[in-house]
């Protein structure tokens, strides 16, 4: 039997002191709980993506020196911790194995993903070595993100020269259906290696990316041992049923065992809450906000609220990613707008418990009309006159963040961000 444990952590990007906080505690909570061995999400140390922080020399130097901190730190328990390891000059996307109170190896991820949100060819060279570790009799492979997706990869390997037990660190962005496309590729891996698959995945918002945790573990049948919340951060602990095999290890593999203290007190297991699609959607947007707002240093946020569905849906969120008292909505009609959403609006503000303000913007359109009149006159109205109305909307909302240091809201929904509308 091996206790596994998964550290969901949500990163900054740059934060290298914060995330040596976070990663620390989380192996100090993991050995409490009786784990011999904590798994971290891919670039833990840095955050991801690191992207062009990895043209700093003394961004990665600073890297390398919180996993040679940890380390010292680390006994009692096996940590696998994502960071940035350099080599001859190159950069690798790495994975340092910690114990006794040292580096006992570095794994370099092999499989570089250069498509959608991934650059990392721009940054990284791929890694080619393929160790191998035991724990107290566990033999066990790692590997990052990528590599575990191709057929055929370097996880073939690992099972085949010994592995029981593979881990996977990760930092996976969400989009929806990837959960389930995760766990199908994940299971049938297990299934594949016929070895226990664990899967660290990074939780969290970094700039237009959302990372949903959701991290877990499989068995050799691709059965479900843990499940870890989505969204949030988490530790998912698990006892995986391998036997040890004696003493004598295959060829090559690092050994990491240590001696146990005492014997582990037994798990309860919480039931994790499966979350539907509309669920998934609606927790990714609120993570999403709550993290660009706090990581980027802002306080309050401000919107403008129509009366429609769009700014309804944004405060909505706003209110429960930062809490209603750092939301202000502010109205914006012209003699174009009806009461009743000049009412919806004011009435939806007070449902929320939000600051709320009406800036009426009809003098501001006829001095804009006024100006416009030499050039326009012998024109008949059309959608300039009523894109004058937005950019006005866009104004005013503008000189409060510049003058309070609110953070503005766009409340465009997808049809009108195709086209720049917002």
């Amino acid at each position: 039997m091996l206790r596994v444990a998964l550290a969901q952590i949500n990163t900054t990007v740059g934060d290298l002191t914060g995330n040596q906080r976070k990663i620390h505690a989380s192996i100090h909570q993991a050995k409490v709980m009786g784990a011999e061995v904590v798994a971290f999400p891919e670039l833990a140390v840095t955050g991801y993506p690191p992207e062009d922080l990895l043209y700093k020399t003394h961004f990665i130097d600073a890297n390398i020196k919180v996993i040679e901190e940890l380390a010292p730190k680390v006994s009692g328990i096996v940590a696998i911790v994502g960071f940035v390891d350099q080599k001859g000059g190159k950069l690798y996307n790495a994975a340092a194995v910690l114990a006794d109170g040292k580096i006992k190896g570095v794994y370099r991820k092999e499989e570089l993903p250069n498509y959608g949100v991934f650059d990392e060819k721009r940054y990284f060279t791929a890694g080619k070595d393929n160790a191998l570790y035991a724990v107290n009799g566990v033999t066990f492979g790692i590997n990052i993100c990528e590599d575990i997706w191709p057929d055929g990869g370097g996880y073939i390997k690992q099972a085949k020269a010994g592995a029981e037990l593979i881990i996977n660190i990760s930092s996976s962005p969400y989009e929806v259906g990837k959960v389930k496309i995760r766990e199908d590729l994940l299971r049938q891996r297990a299934r594949d290696t016929k070895t226990f698959l664990c899967y660290a995945n990074l939780v969290g918002g970094q700039d237009e990316l959302v990372f949903d945790g959701g991290s877990f573990m499989f068995d050799p049948k691709g059965e479900l041992v843990a499940f870890g919340k989505q969204f949030e951060e988490d530790l998912v602990i698990a006892d995986l049923d391998i036997k040890p095999k004696g003493a004598k290890l295959p060829a090559g593999v690092v050994d990491v065992s240590f001696k146990k203290s005492h014997a582990a007190s037994a798990l309860r297991q919480d039931a994790v809450n499966r979350m539907d699609e509309t669920q998934e959607m609606y927790r990714a947007l609120v993570l999403g906000t709550r993290d660009y707002v706090n990581k980027n240093g802002f306080k309050k946020v401000v919107l403008g609220l129509s009366g429609g569905i769009d700014s309804a849906l944004v405060a909505l969120i706003a209110c429960e990613a930062i809490g209603k008292q750092n939301v202000t909505g502010i109205s914006m009609p012209t003699q174009f707008n009806s009461k009743g959403t000049r009412a919806d609006a004011r009435q939806l503000a007070v449902n929320l418990g939000i600051e709320f303000h009406e800036i009426p913007i009809k003098r501001a359109l006829n001095a804009y009309l006024a100006t416009l009149d030499p050039w326009f006159s012998e024109t008949k109205p059309d959608i300039t006159e009523e894109n004058l109305q937005a950019r006005i909307r866009g104004n005013i909302l503008m000189a409060f963040s510049n003058k309070f240091g609110w953070l503005v809201l766009t409340t465009g929904n997808k049809s009108e961000m195709a086209v720049g509308y917002c």
